[in-house]
């Protein structure tokens, strides 16, 4: 059944019958455009698929459901509820790819690799690169000697390896809250250290935003 924005709000806003049937054709529209949005991620061939779409389809729909107020109205509700799933489904992925390996074994591997893929522009010249490369390194030794341990491994996880907060949160044993904390307090010590070399970060610093 086709829905305009309005349609979908009051139906998901109401009960009985009319919400069942919404959250009916809610569902079957998330685990329809899933697999598609998710082709460059996951293959459907994969044995744990359907399992997945399930889990992030649930998970989407209580997403959906809580934040209806938030819905403005300024494209199709499905495009926006697609956009949700899609970055459930990602920071799942992102959470299940680091599950058994410990912060310390995440910041020990691939060591400076990570940090050269998301600090630098591959459409640079051969000359930036190096000198973005001398930057990285650069930052990563100031890092070193600014920041507390507890910073350094929250700012590595979280900005150089892509680690998901939650997933930084949980092993670091603290809220979510806390860790934004830290990640600010590290950054405005990162940023203040850098200024005073005259290294302003501009764009750089965006590495390390919390996610």
């Amino acid at each position: 059944m086709k829905r305009t924005n309005a349609q979908w709000l009051d139906s998901l806003r109401s009960d009985g019958l009319a919400q069942e049937e919404a959250l009916t054709d809610l569902r079957a529209t998330i685990v329809n455009g899933l697999p598609y949005a998710l082709s460059k991620w996951l293959s459907p061939a994969d044995p744990l698929f359907e399992a997945f779409i399930e889990e992030v389809t649930q998970e989407t729909v209580m997403r959906v459901l809580d934040r209806l107020d938030s819905f403005e109205g300024r494209s199709q509700f499905t495009t926006w509820v697609y956009k949700i799933a899609v970055r459930v489904a990602l920071t799942e992925l992102r959470r299940r790819r680091w599950k058994d390996v410990s912060l310390d074994e995440m910041l020990e591997s691939d060591e400076g690799g990570a940090a050269q893929s998301v600090m630098t522009d591959p459409a640079s010249s051969p000359e930036s690169l190096v000198e973005r490369s001398d930057l990285v390194a650069h930052i990563q030794r100031v890092m070193q000697e600014e920041l507390t341990p507890k910073q350094l491994q929250a700012m590595m996880a979280v900005g150089m390896k892509g680690v998901p907060l939650e997933e930084v949160a949980r092993r670091m044993e603290m809220n979510r809250n806390a860790l934004y904390k830290l990640l600010h307090d590290g950054r405005v010590r990162l940023k203040q250290r850098l200024e005073k070399e005259g290294l302003p970060m501009g764009e750089l610093m965006t590495t390390f935003e919390a996610r």
